[in-house]
């Protein structure tokens, strides 16, 4: 019989209970006890879904309350020493209080600290903590958190398959501290650890634990490679079944290393590896179990039953009873319940299928597979056949004149008419900056009156004229604290906006908005993408009146604020009916639209947000330079429609750049603001090595916590920049956009800010 599980389930709840719960703990609203209440419930619900749908296992280990790497680094009792943690490492017990001040700095109990860093996962939009490695660094069991939930299962009646993040990829994502060492050299210890995992899990009656191996899918080295035979081989005495699971790209030169690793299992994503499979099989141990990823973990298109079934039938009758079914990933990137969207018309929502029919659909597959489909099977096979039939046909997905006009495209549409060094002497005529100019990155906090004014207009209790004066009411409130602050180029605050990207997609054709379909992208933010199901164009501006607004309010130039076309494109769930760089010059033209018509509205400084370039990026690097090229075309096909003296500017967060650093100049933005804050300025480097031509502002302060940065700190952190970038070159701002903060945080921390720009100003004029 063919198996079926999945790789991980979303644990936001599909009302975002989980966000709601955490957010009211750490404002003190709920305590302790009752936020892990709803972390229980959550489990309960999410684990009842897998066993109603029909899986054969049901995954724990997959819940957390900020982050599942986070989760390991407590496991293995990873905590750096500045959060004080020693009673519970010595207890074997770190607290979740301990784990919120490892994300954020601060939690309703501990001495607050500098939050760990945080950076994308793979190639997703969702962000994990970095692990902190020093050379000698021991490591212990350190949590029960794991053995609990699982004994939570277990009294539910549940068949439990264990998902953990594997050693290797902990130690992959880490990144060594202090003096220079090879973060591999801890890797025995680790393992050790891990081991002690294993046994007690096994004590608990775990028959399968699947240990996530990502990194097997990039380039890695030959040391890491020989790393993971040694640690396999290692684990391979626990008295349970292991499966290493690997997703987001193909094996490629690690198929051998795989398949040879002496475990009962092995999931390879069949979604972005299908040609890989025949080869996988190959190789595959007589007795090894292959996890195959034929529902896509990533997307939100229904899966074609009947063509999978065809595919993969010589699968089966090659594998037999070996043969296991899941989605390609772990669910967490995808909403929870299409269910839920009454507000999604019934032709685009047959469509869809978010995470719970995700699982219908897997099981429904095995079934197929195993020739003991049921009724609804064969019901559910032949709606999916007519509901696919229909979007291939439909007049919805294909626009004639947005493809006229991309065919249309010349190559001088994607440059500026003059080299960078010729432009910044118009700018700064323009301009007239002082040296370490101030900005922000673009929003401000959303308060819950404009959340409240958003919510009644969407509800329709509140007139469009009514809403519209509240929102120039906040704009107004914005920039006057702007000017009082001191800052040089104010932004008009983005109070009308829901989302950098869902804001945009509301005024594009070619797109859709559901109501609940949230995905977690860190903590306790979650983000709820556009879909797009068609060509996509601007019907109409769709921020100039805003900016022209604000720019009335202040003799300052008003910064316009727009997100690229990159990052539209990863934040949204694209259409799979046709390649990713064709949506994405779809998109690009539409911006290059909205980016003329603010210049000709007078908006001098336009801001055009790719904080996902990098996330776009392949794994594999012989992959790199075909994206690259289209993404930084994308770009500058919407940047390259201005004059000479309006700045152009963009920001990029939580990402390395070294890598890619040249694809970065290639962009040719006047001005980049970075997040460095984290990182203490290490980012700089790649940018120091390359000689980076332009302007760049290396975020002085991390938004992400809400400590006050210190004026010194942050005169610290720019005279650190101040050795690899040039005075006249540097900008100052945080890391990121506010609109997750509050005033009170945000004030005194721009004051801090304006008034560390201004002691430069005074050692380096």
């Amino acid at each position: 019989m063919t198996v079926s599980h999945i790789l991980g389930y979303p644990r936001i709840g599909a009302q975002r209970e989980l966000k709601k719960a955490t957010e009211a703990y750490w404002k003190g609203d709920q305590d302790h006890e009752a936020l892990e209440n709803v972390g229980r419930d959550l489990r309960a619900r999410h684990w009842a879904a897998q066993r109603q749908a029909g899986l054969d296992w049901v995954s724990v280990g997959d819940f957390a309350f900020y982050d599942q790497v986070l989760n390991v680094s407590a496991l293995l009792g990873a905590v750096p020493e500045r959060f004080a943690a020693q009673q519970e490492l010595a207890a074997g017990d770190v607290s979740l209080d301990t784990t919120f001040r490892m994300a954020r700095g601060r939690a309703p109990s501990g001495t607050p600290a500098a939050a760990c860093e945080m950076t994308k996962y793979f190639d997703t939009n969702y962000h994990y903590l970095v692990p902190e490695l020093h050379e000698h660094q021991r490591f212990q069991l350190a949590s029960t958190r794991l053995f609990d939930e699982v004994d939570e299962a277990h009294q539910a009646g549940h068949s439990v398959k264990v998902t953990l993040t594997g050693p290797l990829t902990w130690l992959w994502l880490g990144k060594e501290k202090g003096q220079t060492f090879d973060r591999l050299s801890l890797l025995e210890e680790v393992v050790e650890v891990y081991g002690e995992v294993l046994n007690r899990l096994a004590v608990q009656g775990v028959e399968w634990v699947q240990l996530d191996e990502p990194a097997l899918v990039q380039d890695l080295p030959l040391v890491w490679q020989q790393a993971y035979e040694r640690a396999y081989h290692r684990l391979q005495t626990a008295p349970l079944k292991l499966m290493v699971a690997t997703y987001f790209g193909s094996l490629g030169d690690n198929l051998s290393l795989a398949t040879r690793l002496p475990v009962a299992g092995l999931h390879v994503d069949a979604m972005r590896a299908a040609d890989e499979l025949t080869h996988v099989i190959d190789r595959l141990g007589p007795h090894q179990v292959l996890s195959v990823g034929l529902v896509d973990g990533r997307n939100i298109w229904r899966a074609d039953l009947a063509a999978l079934r065809e595919r993969f039938m010589p699968v089966k009758v090659r594998l037999g009873n070996r043969l296991w079914l899941a989605p390609s990933c772990s669910l967490l990137h995808v909403p929870v319940d299409l269910e839920l969207e009454s507000d999604l018309d019934n032709q685009l929502k047959s469509w869809l299928a978010f995470a719970r029919q995700k699982l219908d659909e897997v099981v429904s597959l095995s079934r197929l597979l195993d020739n003991r489909a049921t009724a609804e099977d064969e019901a559910r096979l032949d709606a999916v056949t007519r509901a696919l039939d229909e979007r291939r046909d439909s007049e919805r997905t294909c626009r004639k004149t947005v493809r006229a006009r991309l065919a249309a495209i010349q190559l001088a549409d994607s440059a500026r008419s003059s080299a960078y060094t010729q432009r910044a002497l118009a700018q700064r005529r323009k301009l007239d900056l002082p040296l370490f100019p101030t900005t922000t990155i673009g929003s401000f906090p959303q308060t819950q009156d404009i959340r409240a004014a958003r919510r009644a207009f969407k509800a329709k209790t509140l007139e469009r004229e009514a809403y519209e004066a509240r929102m120039r009411e906040e704009i107004a409130y914005s920039v006057a604290r702007q000017e009082a602050l001191g800052l040089d180029i104010p932004v008009h605050g983005e109070a009308e906006r829901n989302d950098m990207v869902e804001y945009f997609g509301e005024q594009l054709e070619g797109f859709a908005f559901t109501r609940f379909g949230w995905v977690q992208s860190y903590g306790s933010r979650c983000v709820k993408p556009p879909v797009i199901y068609g060509d996509v164009s601007r019907p109409a501006p769709m921020t100039v009146r805003w900016s022209e607004y604000a720019q009335t309010l202040t003799d300052k130039p008003m910064k316009g604020m727009l997100t690229g076309p990159v990052t539209i494109l990863q934040w949204s769930f694209v259409r799979d009916d046709q390649p990713r760089e064709t949506t994405c010059r779809q998109i690009a033209l539409a911006l290059r639209d909205e980016v003329v018509d603010l210049e000709r509205a007078g908006i001098s400084i336009i801001q055009i947000d790719e904080p996902a370039l990098r996330e776009g990026l392949p794994l594999r690097q012989g992959q790199w330079q075909a994206y690259l090229n289209w993404a930084v075309e994308c770009f500058k096909l919407s940047a390259s429609g201005v004059r000479d003296e309006t700045q152009i500017h963009t920001h990029m967060c939580y990402s390395e750049f070294n890598d890619i650093i040249g694809a970065i100049v290639a962009l040719d933005a006047d001005v980049i603001t970075i997040e460095t804050s984290r990182s203490d300025m290490e980012l700089l480097a790649a940018f120091q090595d390359f000689a980076y031509p332009n302007e760049i502002g290396p975020g002085v302060y991390d938004i992400h916590t809400p400590n006050i940065p210190e004026v010194a700190w942050m005169v610290q952190l720019m005279e650190k920049a101040l050795e690899k970038i040039p005075t006249e070159r540097l900008w100052v701002n945080p890391d990121c956009g506010l609109k997750t903060r509050h005033w009170e945080e945000v004030e005194p921390a721009l004051a801090n800010m304006v008034e560390a720009a201004k002691v430069l100003r005074k050692r380096y004029a």
